[in-house]
């Protein structure tokens, strides 16, 4: 979607985008309604800023709203450890399997936030679909590296997953 700023209709622009970065937010934060609300406000923050809105307003709007969804995490996680302190137990989840994935999920979120915010919103844009192509101009990189820098975030998830957790499970 060819997007020009003298003639950028935020309508269409809206109703192509609003679902896949609310998804995508939502794989970071955890929360598809608090993900639908950081949504509205990345494309709220992209229609205020009409330098954005020429033929790379995509890639913005992705950029922001990665971003939005790292800093909720990590706001998130500020809180839990304020709540651990006033001696608010935590909540979990009753069945056993569904423990499982929201720890598997918790561990990968503390692991993007601890990344740098570049390998963060590479991984978590690229394992939302989002081609080489798309993540070059989402992140403002040369499209021929991508495909490096993706490798190299790669290995920087394992190393911190592997500082942080010690060895793997089930054999990823």
């Amino acid at each position: 979607m060819e997007i020009h700023a003298d003639s950028f209709d935020f309508e269409a622009f809206f109703h192509a985008h609003y679902e896949r970065i609310a998804r995508v937010i939502a794989r970071v934060v955890g929360d598809h309604s608090r993900a639908q609300d950081l949504a509205a406000e990345a494309l709220w923050k992209l229609w205020r800023t009409p330098r954005a809105h020429g033929e790379n307003a995509g890639g913005w709007l992705y950029r922001t709203a990665v971003r939005m969804g790292l800093n909720e995490l990590r706001s998130g996680r500020r809180r839990l450890q304020y709540e651990s302190l006033a001696g608010e137990p935590p909540r979990l989840p009753t069945p056993e399997e569904a423990h499982a994935a929201a720890e598997e999920r918790a561990q990968v979120r503390q692991i993007l936030a601890a990344l740098p915010d570049r390998q963060a919103e590479l991984l978590i844009l690229r394992s939302s679909g989002l081609t080489y192509d798309e993540l070059a101009a989402a992140l403002g990189l040369n499209p021929a590296s991508v495909g490096t820098l993706a490798a190299r975030a790669r290995q920087a998830f394992r190393k911190e997953y592997l500082k942080q957790y010690g060895t793997r499970r089930n054999g990823r």
